[in-house]
């Protein structure tokens, strides 16, 4: 399954586990199999909603095959293969394009952060190194450092770089961006609470925290965008945003995951230092997620 020319709704999976912390596979098979079913239109494993930073390295790579296998081509997989460390970031991009990915994640250097010309060639020597497509990850919220858009220009010309899943929130910032649109890069919203608006600039899709709790409307949200029907597009949109916004009133992943125990997916624990929602915090998700109609 290629990548390229793909549109509308990418889930940005969780990642289940066991009581006593361990992966669950039984679970992720079910919950890649629901999002399948619903019409997701490709799978990122392994991106900040997966908890990837608080797993090994050896538990990355059977996630990463699980979910290569169970897809089975059915749609593009993408992996967040991102580091701080270039030499880390290089490594596990070839290791997984060999596993079979269809793209690759890559997050801004967190922690280091790094000048425009040392941020350019972190991201550079991954494209560089693969023949898959790669999509820049902004989210200065989780990293502490926003990729220049001088930079992101210098990236959009590499033929290995297909786009950008842009999680400022910044919609002057994604302005910027937009005019970088073309058929060989995308703009992916990153907040699920501004996907129409991206898209009204030029945007492909989003990239989904939201999608896990209800896969078949997100994409319905964007394939009736993209389709013209704009109106119900928006309208949808804004009858969501108060379950959208409740799934980032803490730290992502603990409201989604907590949502989906809720719906009985039954997706386990967090890991630390991320724990259980405060129950003001679980009493406010359940009563928007009754509103949804989804309880």
């Amino acid at each position: 399954m290629k990548f390229e020319n793909i549109r509308g709704s990418v889930v940005a999976m969780i990642t289940p586990y066991h009581p006593d912390g361990s992966v669950n596979f039984e679970v992720l098979t079910q919950l890649l199999e629901r999002q399948i079913q619903a019409g997701t239109d490709a799978i990122l494993t392994l991106g900040t909603t997966g908890e990837y930073s608080t797993m090994t390295h050896e538990e990355d790579a059977t996630v990463v095959a699980h979910t290569v296998k169970v897809v089975n081509g059915r749609v593009p997989v993408i992996v967040g293969s991102g580091s701080n460390s270039t030499a880390t970031q290089l490594e596990k991009s070839v290791e997984y394009q060999d596993m079979g990915a269809d793209a690759l994640l890559l997050i801004a250097p967190y922690y280091n952060k790094a000048n425009p010309e040392g941020m350019y060639r972190h991201f550079a020597a991954a494209a560089d190194a693969v023949h898959i497509p790669c999509l820049l990850y902004n989210v200065p919220g989780r990293t502490g450092c926003s990729i220049p858009v001088s930079v992101v220009e210098r990236l959009a010309k590499h033929p290995n770089i297909a786009g950008i899943k842009e999680a400022s929130g910044d919609m002057s910032y994604v302005m910027k961006l937009a005019r970088l649109v073309g058929p060989d890069f995308a703009l992916w919203s990153g907040n699920d609470d501004i996907t129409v608006p991206v898209l009204s600039v030029g945007g492909s899709g989003v990239i989904s925290v939201y999608a896990n709790v209800m896969p078949a409307m997100c994409r319905r949200i964007v394939t009736d965008y993209l389709n013209g029907e704009r109106e119900r597009a928006a309208a949808n949109q804004l009858k969501y945003l108060r379950l959208i916004n409740d799934l980032f009133m803490e730290v992502n992943p603990i409201p989604v995951k907590t949502a989906m125990n809720l719906l009985g997916l039954n997706v386990g624990p967090l890991r630390l230092p991320l724990c259980e929602m405060s129950p003001e915090h679980t009493a406010e998700l359940r009563s928007a997620m009754e509103e949804a109609g989804l309880l």
